[in-house]
């Protein structure tokens, strides 16, 4: 018990130093362009700044499906050289990285262009900040390892979840142990970023939920952390409302533009908010789901979402009372008010294309995760309380199928 009081403290003492951190260093926000056609008017931005050579960063599916063409065709106009690397993969690792890097300066590119989901953005972010800065991708993880600005870097979400557009931290996992390793940065932020819901359409249901979860789990966690302040409650709140309200619609028809649209408007306030509030034990607990059993980062976030909520109930009531109020979810005591909110999201989950448990987990794996989990979040997430390993060991249980 001791030991536990002094690690907390410790923690503590750590999350006052980067919240001084926090506001001495601002996240840039980037140029935005919004609604159809904005990827083709992110183009002409780039050719207006004078770029020559353009590495488009990319997943195998996305280049298969044709979707990189009319970008490269369009940028060919504007008289820019593109370069197409399609080596991303899910929770992409050094390895990827290495490799884009490796082709950026083989055909002297002298900007980065991502075109994907979270993966594709954060590993085009890790490959134009160690570009411009002569380091390896290892050697920019951490908090402020970068010294140059990053190569010029725009941005084109295919996926309304990670808000990685906006954000400046990246995500590249160790490809031995699988561990995730963060790089944070404000140059990590792009130039430029489009969010157009047509190039969002042809997403899968899965996809649309597993990522649309995403968001709403950045926007729940900034609303109750101890960092969130009257700025970044105006983009979770209205962020966690636009989930509410249209993640259903853009599951059950993709073409719905205007669903499409205002899930990629909540990702993006999602990633707004969490460059200043930071994450919680939802993302700590689920990047060990990642870790451990390969579950993708949106659906391990659903799993452990309702749960986390229920433990940090009783340090968040107040917080979750007045988010359920507006989300019009009206109740004569702040104890109702939380319930109707975590139902909700819990009625939201069971009706999206998803599992909501992991099968094949392993029991004997539980206190390593445990311990991961709580490293992850002790002294780097401003969470409203701490859990303890028993209480997070109780929800891997509660998750195992």
């Amino acid at each position: 018990m001791i030991s536990e009081k002094i690690t907390v403290a410790r923690a503590k003492a750590q999350l006052s130093a980067l919240k001084l951190i926090v506001k001495l260093v601002p996240a840039p926000v980037p140029y935005m362009f919004l609604g159809q056609h904005a990827r083709f008017q992110l183009l002409e931005h780039i050719a207006r700044l004078g770029v020559n050579k353009v590495l488009i960063v990319t997943d195998a599916a996305l280049f298969e499906l044709g979707v990189i063409d009319p970008l490269a065709q369009r940028l060919s106009e504007l008289s820019i050289d593109t370069v197409v690397y399609s080596g991303v993969i899910p929770d992409p690792d050094f390895n990827v990285v290495h490799n884009g890097l490796a082709m950026l300066r083989e055909n002297e590119c002298d900007a980065v262009l991502a075109v994907g989901g979270g993966s594709s953005i954060d590993a085009a972010k890790v490959i134009a900040l160690a570009a411009s800065n002569k380091k390896t991708p290892r050697e920019l993880v951490g908090i402020l390892k970068a010294r140059k600005p990053s190569l010029p870097l725009f941005v084109i979400p295919t996926t309304a979840g990670t808000g990685s557009e906006v954000t400046l931290g990246a995500v590249i996992s160790d490809e031995t142990t699988h561990i995730k390793n963060l790089v944070i940065d404000p140059k990590l932020v792009p130039l430029a970023a489009a969010l157009d819901p047509e190039i969002m359409a042809g997403m899968p249901k899965t996809v649309t939920a597993d990522t649309g979860i995403d968001a709403l789990t950045h926007c729940l966690e900034s609303w109750i952390s101890d960092f969130s302040n009257e700025e970044t409650e105006m983009y979770s709140g209205s962020g966690v409302k636009l989930v509410l309200q249209n993640l259903e619609r853009a599951c059950d028809n993709g073409q719905d533009l205007s669903a499409r649209e205002a899930m990629a408007l909540a990702a993006n306030y999602g990633g707004l908010a969490l460059n200043k509030t930071g994450l919680g034990y939802v993302h700590a607990i689920a990047h060990q789901l990642g870790t451990q059993y390969g579950v993708p980062h949106g659906r391990a976030n659903a799993i452990v979402l309702p749960h986390v909520f229920e433990v940090n109930r009783p340090f968040a009531a107040g917080r979750l009372a007045t988010l359920a109020r507006l989300c019009g979810l009206e109740a004569n005591t702040d104890e109702d008010a939380a319930d109707k909110l975590i139902q909700r999201v819990k009625d939201l989950l069971r009706a999206l294309p998803m599992h909501l448990e992991v099968d094949g987990m392993d029991e004997q794996h539980f206190s390593v995760m445990a311990d991961a989990a709580m490293k992850e979040a002790h002294g780097t997430y401003a969470v409203p309380g701490y859990l303890n390993k028993e209480e997070i060991i109780r929800i891997l249980h509660a998750i195992k199928g």
